[in-house]
């Protein structure tokens, strides 16, 4: 005999999710506030972006095109790609938890990495699947400990490339080592989120991979370089068989007008982009540098953001430090559910924030800048 419950109870599994905690915005009682702790861009969004934006004001009575065509046609044009094998959702956390809604269930297992994207866990626990955590190597994905890790119940890897929080990468020849070794019933996810920042020649961002093989997904955003975090505009290139089962599912307008018009505009004023990565790579260095000087260590980063780590040290640590800045409005990321409980994620903003920062935490570690 079934015992009643006095209220709807989650299935299973669910209420054993941590949820996503985004980063702090507010400084109280600082006037002048720099939010440097959510990797957003400091050029904003593209003019071309926003006057596409603007336009599609004027059409709000009219549903979205649920193919979003207009935005997968600027993508596939500007890399290179058929759109057939591109899809857009929103934001890439949500072609993430797509793929593990049609790709994982009770009884499988998926890989994750220590200091790996905290969304991959929450996705995989909410298809019912099991989360397999391995060892990073540096602070760097480790393929050997990825490897070592796959099982008969291996249905999805996970990488971060480059990784967040830490801002390292894998070169492209570990990821083909990786993918040799996975089972080819396995879906290797490759998110590409700040591969718009990288300037290496050893990396590639998953497009080779994807086009010459039926169980890559490469996932990319708009939320980064192009700056347009609010619009939650993401994109992933796949296989033509997993973007049909994909869409099977996929809700029919999860994109809206504005999103794929300003994404569209967006994607194909590359000279921006430019600008925005030649900024950040300059004030990257610089931040570096500087924080060095101090006696700071900081994870040497591809993207358009450093990990700082703090000494050990009674008034030195990394929640001190937290404090101090917030106390004077630059607000920076706390990563200790990353698994750096001494460490601060540091967003690459405009000059003047990247310079204040500096000075303050000098002034923190009893330096001068």
């Amino acid at each position: 005999m079934s015992v009643e419950t006095s209220k709807p109870v989650p299935r299973p599994g669910i209420l054993d999710i941590a949820a996503y905690v985004p980063g702090k915005e507010h400084a109280p009682g600082v006037a002048r506030v720099y939010k440097l702790s959510s990797n957003e861009t400091p050029f904003g969004a593209s003019p071309k972006a926003i006057e596409a934006f603007r336009d599609a004001a004027g059409h709000l009575e009219r549903y979205p095109d649920g193919q979003a065509l207009v935005l997968r046609t600027a993508i596939g044009a500007v890399h290179g790609l058929n759109p057939a094998n591109i899809m857009c959702g929103n934001g890439s956390d949500e072609l993430l938890g797509l793929l593990c809604h049609v790709y994982l269930g009770k009884g499988d297992e998926a890989i994750i990495t220590e200091h790996g994207f905290l969304v991959y866990k929450i996705q995989i626990m909410g298809a019912g699947a099991t989360p397999v955590t391995v060892k990073e190597k540096d602070a760097t994905v480790d393929v050997d400990a990825i490897i070592a890790a796959i099982t008969p119940k291996t249905k999805m890897v996970f990488i971060a490339n480059p990784g967040n929080p830490t801002g390292t990468y894998v070169p492209v020849s570990e990821i083909r080592r990786l993918h040799a070794a996975l089972p080819k019933s396995a879906v290797l996810v490759l998110d590409a989120a700040y591969a718009e920042y990288v300037r290496r020649n050893d990396y590639e961002a998953g497009i080779e991979l994807v086009s010459s093989n039926a169980n890559v997904v490469m996932t990319r955003t708009f939320s980064k370089v192009y700056g347009l975090a609010a619009l939650r505009i993401g994109w992933m290139f796949a296989p033509v068989d997993i973007i049909d089962a994909v869409n099977r599912v996929r809700s029919p307008f999860n994109m809206n007008t504005a999103a794929i018009s300003a994404g569209a505009a967006a994607v194909r004023d590359q000279a921006f982009v430019q600008g925005a990565v030649s900024f950040n790579q300059m004030w990257i260095e610089k931040i570096t540098g500087a924080l060095e000087t101090f006696g700071l260590k900081v994870t040497p980063s591809v993207a358009n953001f450093v990990l700082i780590h703090f000494p050990d040290v009674e008034g030195k640590r990394a929640a001190e430090a937290d404090e101090f800045l917030t106390s004077r409005g630059y607000i920076l990321r706390a990563v200790k559910a990353y698994g750096f409980p001494n460490s601060l994620r540091m967003s690459v903003g405009p000059e003047e924030a990247n310079r204040a920062v500096i000075e303050a935490l000098g002034e923190f570690m009893g330096r001068k800048a």
